[in-house]
């Protein structure tokens, strides 16, 4: 058969495949949950745990997005910001994140992971002004490659809770 033919008949397959998979995807929607089992810890606390929530917004190196129930599977790593956890229609709460990584799975459940994470309300502005300062001068004394790189995420770091005290 020439490459010709073989593209057309894949090409009349394919036209089939939309109807089957939205047909499949249908009845997958209509029995998955409408929540979202969340977990979220650092090191040193468990923020949530396997809690149900609405809506979690989440910071990443490919743009800040929103995770709802039934969110197509996803992993992504974390960058500095505010992680906004909507518990329900008139509750939520924000906490800063450093680094992490959040996973989103199949069944509707989502990890969050993050290398430190504090909530907002005990964020102490003046300090993390006077760490911003110090790490920017910080940045003119670094030796090598190595150093310059250390001090450059410390500032990235204080110029998102920075903007995330403001």
């Amino acid at each position: 058969m020439s490459l010709l033919k073989s593209i057309c008949r894949s090409a009349s397959l394919l036209r089939h495949v939309p109807r089957v998979a939205t047909a499949g995807h249908q009845r997958w929607m209509a029995t998955e949950a409408t929540q979202m089992s969340f977990t979220f810890a650092c090191p040193a606390q468990v923020f949530y745990n396997e809690a149900n929530v609405r809506q979690v917004d989440v910071p990443s190196h490919s743009g800040s997005f929103g995770i709802l129930p039934q969110h197509v599977p996803l992993l992504a790593v974390l960058k500095p910001g505010i992680v906004t956890v909507i518990e329900d229609a008139d509750k939520s709460k924000k906490f800063f994140v450093s680094s992490g990584s959040v996973t989103i799975n199949a069944d509707s459940s989502v990890q969050v992971l993050a290398e430190e994470a504090v909530p907002l309300d005990q964020l102490d502005a003046a300090a993390i002004r006077e760490g911003l300062s110090k790490a920017q001068q910080s940045i003119g004394a670094a030796t090598n490659d190595q150093e310059r790189a250390k001090v450059q995420i410390e500032v990235e770091v204080y110029e998102a809770l920075a903007e995330a005290s403001a």
